[in-house]
C-alpha cells in the first residue's frame, strides 16, 4: 500500500498558491472575459477565494458546454476562471505525489512527454515486433466511475480538507453523453445509479484520467510484461506472435471490467507492425516514415483559408493568425511535410524556405 500524504491543504488554499496559480491558469487566457475580469479585481478575487476555501464553503460553478466536430464530435466544457484557478492550486500540490508513479511509458499531460515522444515511442516497439494491438476505450472521459475515482485518490491522499476540493470538484461535472454498460453484479438500474463522467477541458479531468488508468499502466508491465505506452485511453501492446495479443486482449478486457469500462469494439485490434498506422495525428510507417492523414491536411487548408478571411476583413490579428497556424506547423514538422508545408505556405509567412536564415 502507498505512503497517504497529509497536510497538503494549506499549500493549495493560500493566497500565495492561489495568485501562483492564477498566473498559471491566465497563459494563453488573456483576451478571454472571465480572465480580464479576474484579475481586473486580482486581489480581492483571491483573498474571496482563500476565504471559501478555508471556511469549506466553495463550491464549483456552472459550466459552459460546446460541442466541437474536429477531429470527432466531442462536449467541451469549460469552467469558470475562478474554479480553474482552484483547479491549477490543486493539481500543482497533487500532481507530484502521483507522478512518482506513473509508469515511464504513459505520455499525457506530463512535463517532458506529449504525443510526439509518445509516437517515437510507438517506432521504437513497432521496430522490434511484428505485431501491435492497438487498443481504445470506448468513451473513456464519460465512462469514468466517480466512486472508483475518488477510492484512487484515496489511496495517495488523506488530508480530508484536500479531499473535499477534490470531491467537489468530482461531484461538480456536468452531464456527459450517456454511457450504459452493464458490468457482473450489475441490476437494471446500475447504470443510472453511479455518477460518471469528466468534463473535457478541466485541468483535473487530466490529471484524473492518468489516475484512473494508472493501476491498468501497472498490470500490463509488470502481470502482462508486455511492451506498452499509453496516451490517454489511446494504448499499444507489441508482440511477435498474434495470438499471445489475442490473449492479452481478453486479459484487458477483463481487467478493464473491474474499471467499468469497455474496450472499443471497432478500434481494439491486431495489426501487422509493418502496416501503416495512425497514431496521434500521424501516420508511422516503415523506415521510420510518417505522414499526416489526409482528412488533417484537409481541416487546415480549410481552417487556414477562414484565418486568411478573417484577417483580411480585421477581425483577427497577424499575431493570432501566427499562433493557430503554428501550433499546426509545429505538429506537422514532426512528419515528412517539407513538401506539404512549401505548397501550402510558399512564399508565405510558414514557407519552409521564408524561414531560413
Amino acid at each position: 500500500m502507498p505512503r497517504r500524504v497529509d497536510d497538503l491543504f494549506g499549500e493549495i488554499a493560500s493566497f500565495r498558491a492561489l495568485r501562483e496559480a492564477a498566473l498559471r491558469a491566465l497563459r494563453g487566457k488573456r483576451r478571454k472575459p472571465g480572465a480580464a475580469a479576474f484579475f481586473a479585481n486580482l486581489e480581492r478575487e483571491l483573498l474571496r477565494l482563500e476565504r471559501l476555501l478555508n471556511a469549506e464553503t466553495w463550491c464549483p460553478g456552472a459550466y459552459k458546454s460546446f460541442e466541437v466536430r474536429d477531429p470527432k464530435p466531442r462536449l467541451v466544457s469549460a469552467a469558470p476562471f475562478r474554479d480553474r484557478v482552484v483547479q491549477h492550486a490543486l493539481c500543482a500540490v497533487i500532481e507530484p505525489i502521483f507522478e512518482r508513479g506513473f509508469i515511464d511509458d504513459s505520455f499525457a499531460n506530463r512535463v517532458g512527454k506529449g504525443t510526439h515522444r509518445a509516437v517515437t515511442r510507438y517506432e521504437h516497439f513497432r521496430n522490434r515486433y511484428r505485431h501491435v494491438l492497438r487498443c481504445d476505450i470506448h468513451r473513456y472521459f464519460p465512462a469514468i466511475d466517480h466512486e472508483i475515482l475518488k477510492r484512487d485518490l484515496r489511496r495517495r491522499i488523506a488530508c480530508a480538507r484536500t479531499l473535499r476540493v477534490i470531491d467537489a470538484i468530482i461531484d461538480g461535472s456536468n452531464a456527459q453523453e450517456p454511457v450504459n454498460h452493464y458490468f457482473p453484479g450489475d441490476d437494471l438500474f446500475s447504470p443510472l445509479a453511479r455518477r460518471r463522467g469528466l468534463p473535457i477541458g478541466n485541468l483535473t479531468s487530466q490529471l484524473f484520467a492518468n489516475i484512473y488508468l494508472d493501476g491498468l499502466d501497472h498490470y500490463v508491465k509488470e502481470v502482462l510484461r508486455a511492451p506498452y505506452l499509453r496516451y490517454v485511453d489511446d494504448f499499444a501492446l507489441f508482440h511477435d506472435d498474434p495470438l499471445v495479443l489475442d490473449d492479452w486482449r481478453a486479459a484487458l478486457a477483463r481487467y478493464l471490467e473491474g474499471r467499468r469500462l469497455v474496450l472499443h469494439p471497432r478500434k481494439t485490434l491486431v495489426l501487422p507492425s509493418s502496416e501503416p498506422s495512425a497514431f496521434l495525428g500521424l501516420v508511422v510507417m516503415s523506415g521510420n516514415r510518417r505522414r499526416l492523414p489526409e482528412e488533417n491536411v484537409r481541416r487546415f487548408r480549410n481552417r487556414l483559408r477562414s484565418l486568411r478571411d478573417r484577417w483580411r476583413a480585421g477581425t483577427v490579428t497577424q499575431e493570432e493568425v501566427e499562433q493557430r497556424v503554428g501550433y499546426w506547423v509545429a505538429h506537422a514538422a514532426h512528419a515528412d511535410t517539407w513538401r506539404l508545408r512549401r505548397a501550402i505556405f510558399r512564399g508565405g509567412w510558414f514557407d519552409p524556405l521564408y524561414q531560413l536564415p
